[in-house]
């Protein structure tokens, strides 16, 4: 009996594509690249001494947003857009502060298309909900622009490949406004793993852990209470982005590797009921309304290189912020929460002091926070992650560079929403991730940075 189980395992280990992956593989086709299509890998288009953006979304995002933006030399902010006119009038006021011109004023449900017609707008910045994420994006690609996506950029496997698809076609950016990869942290640890400081990497482990029940709950929270809508309708994780950007950079992912397939569970949906009766009573709509998401998704991957990812998401559970930020390799290791720590060999298997911990971080300090790390700390943005970023996004497009995150990123980040839920639906199935690159994958040889 031990020696047929045996066999059985064994048949169900099937070698597709150079990889070994579980039979029952649930596939997600890889629609060919079509004809007037180009990879837009490294990405480098005219440079825009001047880069006029329109900005469409102008709540807690947004208008943060367009605030770090009058700190950008080389911007001038040309359009503002939102549905709700006091938020236009909000972003305009912290123009007027910096005495700034006034930008013009979009309002109104398809106002945003009229914003991407302009002729005289270089970057559309999209700073909705989710839903409205990818068509946005898709549209202003279509009318010339480059764009620039909050997270995730896209919540659907086919949403994914309208991004890539689009860009490759107009030969536009697209970002995905992923701020994590460039807290500080995150930027010196990639460039100590860069040089090799934790060998081989092996191992990665990335999260959303935040409560946001009251947000949830909270009227004008989020427009339309988008989010709690999302999460009553979808299960899995819909929000994988800061996880996991950061790992994917590290490991190189379609600079040298490739996320082959993942397998997500679940557990049942406790936190949101619990808090709604707490709230609103035993007997509220809230309270008997059936949440779909589950308190805590833990989704595994696995890469074409024999690396593994794990991302979990909960935003129900009274516990404190976390994305774990976890990385391991053949000599030694880092994690950023509950605290910064790292562990070298030969004495791994105690944390470094930290004095050592912060000569390393001066030593292998990456060159974004040299350059622009004081002042992103003063203008701000999640203590200056975001920032920096938006600087990067602004720096590439004026001296015509390929961007730190491209759209097949956006994509590759993004598709775990779809995904994931796929596999939690079927009893944790393995589910393939799409190779977005179309087997460009493996053509770039690491990540770098333009400069």
């Amino acid at each position: 009996m031990k020696y047929r189980i045996n066999l059985l395992i064994l048949a169900l280990i099937l070698t597709v594509g150079g990889f070994a992956q579980p039979a029952g593989l649930f596939q997600n086709p890889e629609p060919p690249r079509e004809e007037g299509q180009r990879s837009v890998l490294q990405l480098a288009v005219d440079p825009i001494p001047t880069v006029r953006v329109g900005f469409i979304g102008l709540g807690n995002r947004g208008s943060g947003a367009v605030g770090r933006y009058t700190f950008i030399e080389g911007v001038e902010i040309k359009a503002l857009c939102d549905l709700d006119a006091d938020k236009v009038k909000r972003s305009q006021k912290t123009l007027a502060d910096k005495g700034l011109k006034p930008a013009d004023e979009y309002v109104g449900e398809d106002a945003w298309k009229e914003l991407c017609r302009r002729k005289d707008i270089d970057l559309v910045y999209i700073c909705t909900d989710w839903l409205h994420h990818t068509p946005m994006a898709v549209y202003a690609m279509q009318q010339g622009k480059h764009v620039a996506i909050e997270v995730p950029a896209a919540t659907t496997i086919e949403e994914c490949w309208q991004l890539v698809n689009t860009a490759e076609k107009t030969q536009r950016h697209c970002m995905m406004l992923e701020n994590t990869c460039y807290d500080f942290f995150e930027l010196n640890t990639l460039n100590m793993a860069q040089q090799g400081l934790f060998g081989n990497i092996v191992h990665g482990e990335g999260a959303y852990i935040h409560d946001l029940r009251s947000s949830n709950f909270q009227p004008g929270a989020y427009w339309d209470m988008w989010r709690l809508k999302f999460n009553t309708a979808h299960t899995g994780n819909p929000y994988p982005t800061h996880g996991l950007g950061p790992i994917c950079q590290v490991m190189n992912i379609h600079r040298g590797d490739k996320m082959n397939y993942l397998v997500s569970v679940s557990s049942d949906q406790f936190g949101m009921t619990e808090y709604a009766k707490n709230k609103f009573g035993e007997n509220s709509p809230q309270a008997k309304q059936e949440y779909k998401l589950g308190d805590m998704n833990t989704t595994i991957i696995k890469t074409e290189k024999g690396r593994t990812i794990m991302i979990q998401h909960d935003v129900t559970s009274p516990r404190p912020y976390s994305r774990l930020h976890t990385i391991s390799g053949t000599k030694g290791f880092f994690q950023k929460y509950p605290s910064e720590l790292i562990a070298l060999e030969p004495n791994a298997h105690g944390f470094l002091p930290k004095a050592k911990i912060d000569s390393l971080m001066s030593r292998y300090e990456h060159p974004f926070i040299k350059e622009i790390g004081e002042f992103a700390k003063k203008v701000g943005g999640h203590g200056g992650m975001d920032f920096i970023m938006d600087y990067r996004l602004i720096y590439c497009l004026r001296n015509g560079l390929p961007l730190d995150q491209d759209v097949y990123d956006a994509a590759e980040w993004s598709c775990l929403v779809e995904l994931s839920e796929q596999s939690v639906l079927n009893g944790g199935m393995p589910v393939k991730i799409p190779d977005f690159t179309r087997g460009d994958w493996n053509k770039l040889n690491g990540l770098k940075f333009a400069h």
